[in-house]
């Protein structure tokens, strides 16, 4: 008795309090002072004649039995039903939409002031509560909550319900505006995510196998930056991308993207994934910012762009490093949120870069990595590796030489950039041997009219693969493999020598390069058919013949670098010709002589037909 009278005049003097300060904020259904039922607190309480359940309640509870709770591929607090007439059901009386405000028990239905908002018609996509006891530990959780059943909070506000996650844990329904600058009934204000971490740590972690993915948290872009977001966002009222911290990216209740509640944007794209979708909330020149930020998602819109992930094999934070399937490529897949740097300059290869800074990688020898990825080819190496599935798709990427003489799957760039490689482009080992006699002593940049990053014994995947407007080498918009207008995501352009389809002489390989013209534009430049490859080697100089007697008379006949040369490596294994110098033929423009194809780098002789020539033993002769 004495219990019911102290709540009782508790609830008086919140009345009081409310009437004067209306620290009840929109909780305050009340139509005017004086009138039908002034007394704002009774619309959930009444000192008889309630449910006999919570804080003398006397609102119609909801009976509604929710088909989806939230989930996703580590939880391991799993959220059941609110238990009727605890904590949470309290509240979801008004906020599931199926019992009107204003129905109480004691007077039937009561006028209201407004209608109710933040309604939460499924729980799928709202931050878990009224989870499964007892809560069980992971490695992003503050350690105290499963040992003792405390938070982090130094102020005391954060607290457990009965040992549980309930909405008064973060949500005080007496007191909209305690975070005055969001005022969303919080139990303290959350700039720069202060209640997030109240329950969720940064500090370093490993339960479960598994280890905390915030740790590296506090130093992140998205945890320092800056940049004003725009009210017109209206996700709150704070100012940068630092004071919204977590909400920059996550939405407690009704979020987008169910699966690690994204704030996703309010008008999807076709076809890009969830995880994505809440990346172009602030990367694809929207509005969210006062001042746009380099549209990413621009360069997405070319036909071979990177593709995002299907239905069928979406991004999963519990997935191995090692991917499978070409259609896997959301931004979480080479960027980490909760990591990632601004890139305010441009390191030497082959390190990673800032803004891929905590990212997955695969290792050099195909395995996955239990840390983070330091060089830039691991990350790309978690598709373009080992892993099963890939596809050419040369109607999306363009045409694809045919090498004579690959081991074992030639989607697989290991063997071709690795130490077993006979050579290869200098992406995952040094540069070797002899200088090569046509190498610039620096990149030219995208105009070709200057000198870009010195040459080193060292290439990012990216100095070939990039966006051609990317501003590391002299354009204004981002940098990375995201999409390109040139075939195969390539930063320039590069043309592919082609035949005509068909058999021999009419056709086929063998016969007359049909696709590039005679004595081709060799100066940087996009007219020059093979800009990418004058990004580094000066054409001029090829042309000379000091490197390979023939170079000037191939390349005036429309051959193209690739009729000879493998673009990234030749394997160990590989047959029929040393594989010196990136040497091995494309066997969809030439064709064995007599049933030899072969090439010898001690004499620079071959054996092979095409261009309607036999080759063999230095002899070039018409083809009968």
């Amino acid at each position: 008795m004495r219990s019911i009278a102290f709540a009782w005049v508790v609830l008086v003097g919140l009345w009081a309090s409310a009437q004067t300060q209306d620290v009840l904020g929109s909780h305050n259904l009340s139509t005017s002072i004086g009138g039908q039922n002034s007394a704002s607190c009774l619309y959930c309480h009444a000192p008889h004649s309630g449910l006999g359940k919570g804080p003398l309640w006397s609102h119609q509870l909801s009976t509604k039995v929710y088909p989806n709770l939230y989930t996703s591929p580590t939880l391991q607090n799993v959220p059941d039903q609110p238990v009727l007439g605890d904590n949470s059901s309290l509240c979801l009386s008004c906020h599931d939409g199926t019992v009107a405000p204003g129905l109480t028990v004691p007077y039937g239905q009561i006028t209201t002031s407004q209608m109710s908002r933040g309604l939460l018609p499924n729980l799928e996509n709202s931050h878990p509560f009224s989870l499964r006891l007892p809560i069980k530990d992971a490695s992003h959780l503050v350690p105290t909550i499963a040992a003792g059943g405390t938070t982090a909070d130094t102020t005391g506000a954060v607290k457990l319900i009965n040992g549980n996650i309930e909405c008064a844990t973060c949500h005080n329904p007496h007191n909209q505006k305690i975070d005055i600058r969001s005022p969303k009934f919080l139990v303290r204000e959350n700039t720069r995510g202060a209640l997030c971490l109240s329950c969720h740590t940064t500090q370093a972690r490993t339960v479960n196998s598994r280890t905390n993915p915030l740790v590296t948290w506090t130093d992140s872009i998205h945890s320092t930056s800056g940049a004003a977001v725009s009210p017109a966002s209206q996700i709150g009222g704070y100012n940068t991308v630092a004071e919204f911290a977590c909400q920059s990216c996550h939405q407690a209740h009704n979020a987008g993207g169910a699966t690690g509640l994204l704030r996703n944007v309010s008008a999807p794209t076709a076809n890009v994934d969830t995880n994505s979708q809440s990346c172009m909330t602030c990367h694809s020149n929207a509005s969210t910012l006062v001042v746009p930020i380099l549209d990413v998602f621009a360069a997405y819109q070319n036909r071979g762009s990177h593709p995002f992930p299907n239905t069928a094999n979406v991004h999963a934070v519990n997935e191995s490093a090692v991917l499978v399937q070409n259609r896997h490529a959301g931004c979480a897949d080479c960027h980490n949120p909760h990591a990632a740097k601004q890139v305010t300059a441009f390191n030497a290869p082959p390190g990673i870069r800032p803004s891929q800074n905590g990212a997955a990688g695969v290792a050099a020898d195909g395995s996955a990595m239990t840390g983070p990825a330091t060089n830039q080819y691991e990350t790309c190496l978690r598709c373009h590796g080992a892993g099963s599935g890939k596809q050419s798709l040369p109607d999306v990427y363009g045409y694809a030489p045919t090498r004579a003489s690959f081991a074992g799957d030639p989607l697989n760039l290991i063997p071709q950039f690795g130490l077993s490689a006979v050579s290869a482009h200098p992406v995952m080992r040094d540069a070797t041997g002899s200088q090569q006699f046509s190498l610039r002593s620096s990149m030219l940049n995208l105009a070709g009219t200057g000198a870009s990053r010195a040459m080193g014994t060292r290439i990012f995947c990216t100095d070939c693969h990039n966006s051609e407007n990317n501003r590391e080498f002299g354009g204004t918009g981002p940098s990375g493999p995201h999409g390109s207008s040139n075939s195969h995501i390539l930063e320039r352009r590069y043309d592919a020598s082609q035949v005509t389809p068909g058999t021999f002489p009419n056709g086929g390989p063998g016969t007359l390069i049909a696709n590039l013209a005679p004595n081709p534009v060799l100066t940087p430049g996009q007219q020059n058919p093979y800009n990418l490859c004058a990004k580094c080697h000066d054409l001029t100089k090829t042309v000379t013949n000091q490197s390979f007697q023939r170079h000037s008379t191939h390349i005036n006949k429309g051959f193209s670098c690739s009729v000879c040369h493998s673009a990234h490596g030749v394997p160990a294994g590989s047959t029929g010709m040393s594989g010196r110098r990136l040497i091995n033929f494309d066997v969809n423009v030439v064709a064995p002589n007599n049933g030899v194809l072969s090439y010898t780098s001690a004499t620079q002789t071959c054996t092979l037909t095409c261009h309607m020539m036999d080759h063999a033993n230095g002899k070039v002769t018409p083809r009968q």
